[in-house]
């Protein structure tokens, strides 16, 4: 029996002259995501929104959106500014059910 790699030999598909070397992109090129920092500031206005209004789904947004900035971040990141915007968050949380302990209402 003949193995199936060296019956396929004549009809593969693939170019040599169409091989390119792979070249990493320079860092702090034009490929910057700005969701992180987007949803930071969103958890952020949520969170005080949620503190504030003591409106309990702002608060849990706060935290949803704290969650996709801390997932979307670089290590070169500010973790601090990370840090507090998840900790305000959680406050929020934490602030709106000790004030109201009834479970959340949907807001329609």
């Amino acid at each position: 029996m003949s193995s199936p790699v060296s019956t396929n030999n004549t009809n593969d598909p693939r170019r040599p002259n169409k091989i390119t070397r792979f070249k990493p992109a320079a860092p702090g090129g034009s490929m910057d995501d700005p969701t992180p920092d987007y949803m930071n500031l969103l958890g952020m206005i949520f969170s005080m929104c949620g503190l504030m209004m003591k409106l309990k789904w702002c608060a849990w947004i706060a935290v949803y959106c704290s969650f996709i900035s801390f997932a979307n971040s670089r290590t070169s990141e500010d973790t601090k500014q990370m840090l507090s915007s998840f900790m305000l968050s959680i406050s929020a949380v934490v602030m709106s059910y000790l004030q109201n302990p009834q479970p959340m209402q949907p807001p329609w």
